[in-house]
């Protein structure tokens, strides 16, 4: 039987890394896309291949139609399918709302949500033709609740679940999945730029008492993509220790 193809997007920052191999151990041959960093995909790759599993490293800004499309073209040209696509790609900004230029706001609008765009628009219809595949977005608490002073996070996390509770709804019929995670506090490079005590208070307010891991999420992807998820969609799936 080949093994499924998963495609992981940000898969150079600290939830995507750990989603690639999450995948990877569990059989799949995972691409590992990067761009700004796409020399760290490309050292995860050659790391988990070095391990014995199954990665090669991709890379586009997915923010481009145009580099999207090709990407996915050549993918589709070498693979011939895209079993699974987990969408971490994001970029965040922090500050008044009404400080935010038209540039700050356009970048977020376009990674997070138009580069999910290309590229679900680019891989489902395989998947619909095969009447096969699942596509899990990650979104953040903040696209449900909103948070101050990340106004343009926030609607661009909202915008990935509706994105993924109407696409449940319209690929559904053709055996396709799609749903979402909405992580809450995870200590990645994201977190780097709050303080020790910072840090600190908001693993208190947490429920579970701890900030999440890259693994906590990554565990919820896998699971989401796999068969034991078959009759799960349209769902948005907290991985924030209780947070919200």
């Amino acid at each position: 039987m080949a093994k499924k193809i998963a495609l992981v997007t940000g898969a150079s920052g600290g939830i995507g890394a750990a989603c690639a191999r999450a995948l990877a151990e569990r059989g799949y041959t995972v691409l590992v896309h990067g761009n700004s960093s796409a020399e760290k995909a490309q050292a995860l790759a050659q790391q988990l291949c070095s391990e014995g599993l199954d990665a090669h490293a991709v890379s586009c800004d997915l923010s481009s139609s145009e580099a999207a499309g090709e990407m996915c073209g050549e993918i589709l040209r070498l693979y011939h399918r895209v079993d699974a696509l987990v969408l971490c790609a994001g970029v965040s900004h922090t500050g008044l709302f009404t400080d935010m230029t038209d540039v700050q706001w356009k970048r977020v609008m376009d990674v997070n949500v138009s580069g999910a765009f290309y590229l679900i628009r680019a891989l489902a219809p395989g998947m619909v033709s095969r009447r096969s595949g699942a596509i899990v977005t990650i979104s953040s608490m903040w696209g449900r609740v909103g948070a101050s002073c990340e106004v343009a996070y926030s609607a661009s996390k909202a915008a990935l679940i509706g994105m993924t509770r109407a696409l449940a709804k319209e690929l559904g019929p053709s055996g396709v999945r799609v749903n979402c995670i909405a992580p809450g506090v995870i200590d990645t490079a994201m977190m780097d730029e709050h303080s020790e005590e910072t840090k600190a208070i908001l693993a208190e307010e947490t429920p579970l008492g701890r900030l999440g891991t890259p693994q906590d999420v990554a565990s919820a992807a896998a699971f989401l993509l796999s068969d034991e998820a078959a009759f799960i969609t349209g769902q948005v799936l907290g991985v924030d220790g209780g947070y919200i």
